[in-house]
């Protein structure tokens, strides 16, 4: 019989501040988790703006130019657009519902701002962004730019649960998005009163984000909306139970296990790969937005 994973932490959202002038959000890891980066590995950062009223504007909020190299970053859209554009020819609008999977790999620049249609109207704006680690023999990959369309996802169904399967699995569904490690990416609605499990490695890390309802994870801990659960390494089942028609949003990976040197918009295994990083980004390596 296979365990169900207890719980590492469950952490409240953390006082927002903006990035640029157009995300509002809460850093759960890893400003919040003790370990940090190597406790969520692979995963690096997750940065969740939960749901904020932007009113009518004409200047479109967002952030302007700037570096990446050494990891991927996924951006969830669950109310609100945003326009991407980056150096490798990558962009697009990222409307409700939708998902940008953007592999920085060996540098690109890129913007992101809310869509004029948005700052025009205004509106709830509700999004989260999540930090994939590469591996070091995929740190210099070639930049790629992944558009995932909500009515793309393949979805898992039961009587009581619905999940979008981003990346990996679920059940007998498997996921849209390529990944360079074993990630599992899941959007889970569940009615009130259903329950949601997941099969996993326990040696794999895996977290929660309540986003809409209440629920209970671990069969005894409250998981309020807006918090985030940190699991522990010692079963194979995730288990969740909603009090009320809940949507989270699960990750599982399997950690990478390399050393990790992060500074501002790179992150790479040594410091002298951070130091060429910077080099390479003042000398126009990583392209022209």
């Amino acid at each position: 019989m296979k365990n169900t994973r207890t719980i590492h932490s469950i952490i409240p959202p953390p006082p927002p501040h903006f990035v640029g002038d157009g995300f509002r959000v809460h850093n759960f890891f890893p400003s919040q988790v003790e370990g940090g980066m190597t406790k969520t590995d692979p995963f690096l950062l997750l940065d969740y703006g939960s749901p904020h009223v932007f009113e009518p504007s004409e200047h479109l909020r967002g952030v302007d130019v700037h570096p990446h190299r050494g990891f991927e970053t996924v951006t969830f859209a669950f109310k609100g657009s945003v326009a991407h554009k980056d150096s490798s020819g990558g962009g697009g609008i990222i409307s409700e519902g939708d998902i940008q999977w953007m592999t920085a790999g060996s540098g690109v620049l890129h913007e992101e701002f809310h869509t004029e249609e948005f700052a025009r109207t205004g509106g709830e704006f509700h999004m989260a962004q999540l930090w994939v680690n590469l591996p070091a023999e995929h740190k210099m990959t070639k930049p790629k730019y992944q558009a995932i369309k909500h009515e793309s996802i393949p979805r898992y169904h039961d009587s009581h649960c619905e999940v979008e399967v981003v990346s990996g699995s679920h059940g007998n569904v498997k996921g849209i998005a390529s990944t360079f490690t074993d990630i599992d990416t899941l959007i889970v609605s569940l009615k009130s009163g259903g329950r949601f499990e997941h099969e996993c490695p326990s040696s794999h890390t895996a977290i929660v984000l309540n986003i809409e309802g209440g629920a209970i994870i671990s069969d005894k801990h409250d998981l309020p909306v807006h918090h985030c659960a940190v699991l522990a390494n010692d079963g194979e089942v995730i288990s969740i139970y909603a009090k009320e028609d809940t949507r989270l949003l699960v990750l599982v990976g399997k950690p990478l296990r390399e050393s990790i040197v992060a500074a501002g918009p790179f992150v790479m295994n040594t410091r002298e790969e951070i130091m060429q990083a910077y080099h390479d980004y003042s000398s126009g390596i990583f392209g022209t937005l």
